[in-house]
């Protein structure tokens, strides 16, 4: 399974650094933050898009996603979504990403008036991503936290450009184990999208393995060829600890979790048995419980 780094992480970074660190220490994509004051950023002309594309083909690191921001089921009208997604599936082809990461943002209405309209968005655009190469994730992420949420909204817009993005922090606020996330965005994940924290009640990022989260049963449930990227919420947590000296360790501890998994060492739904016999987090699970 390859390996992807999220430069949410890396705030502010410019690209080539990123992508050094990225390539230095065992990850072979990036997922890209799409925001203003980032390397990536919505308003990237022609120039800095080919640039950017140079960039990945001489380090060697693949852009896996462009990480944007658009609520797909927020309120409000569709036109501003959609032309929002729109320019976004744009970057995302110009840059050679492979996916598109959009959040719910569906509000606190009515869960089905939040389904109905991100479906309706998501069939109207993945046409489109359909003809770049690319693919739509809906994270689990707010509105739509657990795995159960967004399979529900991905099944009314039944498209195979329309995808999910499994972040485990947030399935497992909800309550679901990793075995049940699995069972339900299975047939349409992107990718698993991992990273670490204290608890609920203390979301600041930890490096990978030295929190509750359980990392090694969600990469058990995952298929040999899957992506596995590792979130770190910088921007919001100005007290965690720099990412770049974590970066080594992190990326050999979800080395070690896969080559596991592939070996059998360890079951979906189960233990991860070789962390537990090594003392690391992850046996004393307590978040969404």
């Amino acid at each position: 399974m390859p390996l992807a780094l999220a430069t949410l992480g890396l705030p502010g970074l410019p690209l080539p650094e990123a992508l050094r660190l990225a390539a230095d220490h065992g990850w072979h994509g990036l997922e890209l933050r799409c925001a203003a004051g980032e390397a990536v950023h919505p308003a990237m002309d022609s120039s800095e898009r080919r640039s950017a594309v140079r960039e990945f083909t001489a380090a060697g690191v693949v852009p896996l996603t462009l990480a944007s921001y658009v609520g797909l089921a927020a309120p409000g009208p569709d036109e501003p979504v959609l032309t929002a997604l729109r320019a976004r599936l744009r970057l995302a082809a110009d840059l050679g990403a492979r996916y598109l990461r959009v959040f719910p943002h569906g509000g606190d209405g009515p869960a089905a008036e939040a389904d109905r309209r991100g479906a309706r968005r998501l069939a109207a655009v993945a046409g489109q991503a359909q003809e770049l190469g690319l693919r739509v994730l809906l994270e689990t992420h707010d509105s739509h936290r657990s795995g159960a949420d967004v399979a529900r909204l991905l099944a009314a817009a039944d498209h195979p450009a329309a995808g999910a993005l499994w972040d485990l922090m947030h399935t497992r606020l909800a309550g679901e184990t990793p075995a049940a996330s699995y069972a339900a965005l299975g047939p349409r994940l992107g990718y698993l999208q991992v990273k670490d924290i204290a608890g609920a009640e203390d979301r600041t990022p930890l490096p990978l393995g030295a929190g509750v989260l359980p990392i090694a049963e969600a990469v058990a449930a995952l298929p040999p060829d899957s992506w596995v990227a590792w979130e770190y919420e910088a921007p919001w947590h100005p007290a965690a600890r720099p990412l770049p000296p974590l970066l080594g360790d992190g990326a050999r501890l979800l080395a070690g979790m896969l080559a596991a998994a592939a070996g059998g060492h360890h079951r979906p739904g189960g233990r991860h048995t070789a962390g537990a016999a090594e003392g690391r987090p992850g046996g004393h699970d307590t978040v969404g419980r």
